[in-house]
């Protein structure tokens, strides 16, 4: 009989030569357990999905109570669903003023998508500028505006007049012409080590925008939901976006994205042609409810308030000769460990010490570390304490 391992290996799809390979049984908080009963910390939140970590009580209750009333009954946009419409209304009331217009999705990469095709169509213009090292998903349109030759070379050709531009230079804006049909920006860059831009550059680049009549997209789709202290990156910069793309840490761990903008933005899908954009799946009904419970959370426990005494934790404790600088902001940090090798070999320490980090797309000597915004004080400095722990003892193990 062959083992869940093996099964793994042989029927689901893989996409490097060496997954991770833990088995999980249950998951709970910040923690997850596999199947010999091991413990293990999450410190990197699924990659930003699990804000209000692993199976919140509300969460789960609002997925149970949904289910039993009823899950897909219809392609998006045609019944009127509550769970659709009560998330929708939620998302204007976190959005700033005017952007109160809602387009549910099954994924942050269709999110962008969406967002890209509106922006084109909303304009009627072709050219979309883009930053390097940014990651906006993997599907063709988001694989366009990725800001990484790597992994687009293998996959030409792609969309059209897109173009690539050096992220918090202000010289580049002017590259932002009247042929723009819009700029999609993540407000921390996700994949490149979360470089974060300075605000006299995001207001420039909200300015020129404004200036030429392109439209501003702000991938919040790792950012948001409060994981830099905000409910919305943007909002560190005093900025406004035309439109907001969501998803990960918005559904509490069942899948759903979303675009956002204004109603006149948004009906440029309705007209010529009609059903401009159509999706079946989008704003699943349980999805839509479990991303109700999770701003609930957010708002009620008031999660988002205390990312800031937790950042500080974390950069008090993140001090150590082999660490060259910590980038970030709020529960997305990442510690610059100077190499791959001694980066991938702390990782593996940290693992094996019950302890789950990982680097990034497109800097691996950087460790991420972005715990779910539930972790407690006390349990984010036990996690620490083995993240130092693994640098202290690969650093002398370097050293010798």
């Amino acid at each position: 009989m062959p083992t869940q391992r093996q099964l793994f290996l042989k029927h689901l799809a893989q996409t490097s030569d060496f997954p991770l390979g833990l088995e999980i049984e249950r998951a709970e908080g910040i923690y997850m357990y596999d199947v010999q009963g091991k413990r293990y910390a999450d410190l990197i939140s699924g990659i930003g999905v699990s804000n209000v970590g692993h199976r919140h009580p509300r969460v789960v209750a609002a997925i149970h109570e949904q289910v039993d009333k009823y899950m897909h009954l219809m392609v998006y946009g045609e019944y009127i669903q509550s769970p659709q419409v009560q998330l929708a209304k939620r998302i204007a009331e976190v959005m700033p003023p005017g952007l109160d217009n809602v387009y549910l999705t099954n994924s942050g990469t269709e999110a962008v998508e969406g967002a890209l095709k509106l922006a084109k169509r909303y304009t009627g213009r072709t050219e979309l500028i883009t930053f390097k090292d940014t990651y906006h998903g993997s599907t063709h349109g988001a694989l366009s505006v990725m800001g990484n030759e790597h992994f687009k070379n293998a996959f030409r050709p792609l969309l059209p007049d897109i173009q690539i531009l050096d992220y918090n230079v202000t010289a580049e804006l002017q590259r932002i012409t009247e042929h723009t049909a819009a700029v999609i920006v993540e407000s921390v860059q996700g994949e490149a080590g979360y470089q974060t831009p300075c605000t006299p550059w995001m207001q420039a680049l909200r300015a020129r925008c404004s200036e030429v009549g392109a439209l501003l997209i702000l991938d919040e789709i790792q950012t948001g939901m409060g994981r830099t202290g905000k409910m919305f990156g943007f909002e560190h910069y005093g900025i406004q976006p035309d439109i907001v793309t969501l998803a990960k840490g918005l559904g509490g761990g069942l899948p759903i994205g979303a675009f956002v903008a204004s109603a006149t933005i948004m009906a440029s899908f309705k007209t010529d042609p009609i059903l401009g954009h159509i999706t079946t799946f989008g704003g699943n009904p349980v999805c839509a409810a479990a991303a109700c419970a999770v701003i609930d959370v957010l708002h009620d426990e008031q999660l988002i308030s205390q990312v800031p005494a937790k950042n500080a934790l974390m950069l008090q404790m993140l001090q150590h000769p082999a660490i060259l600088r910590v980038t970030g902001k709020g529960l997305m940090l990442a510690v610059d460990l100077g190499s791959f090798a001694f980066n991938k070999a702390v990782i593996d320490r940290c693992l094996e010490a019950g302890v789950i980090t990982d680097w990034f797309l497109f800097n691996d000597r950087s460790m991420r570390l972005a715990p779910p915004l539930t972790i407690s004080l006390q349990e984010l400095k036990e996690a620490l304490d083995v993240v130092l722990e693994g640098i202290e003892l690969e650093y002398q193990q370097a050293r010798l």
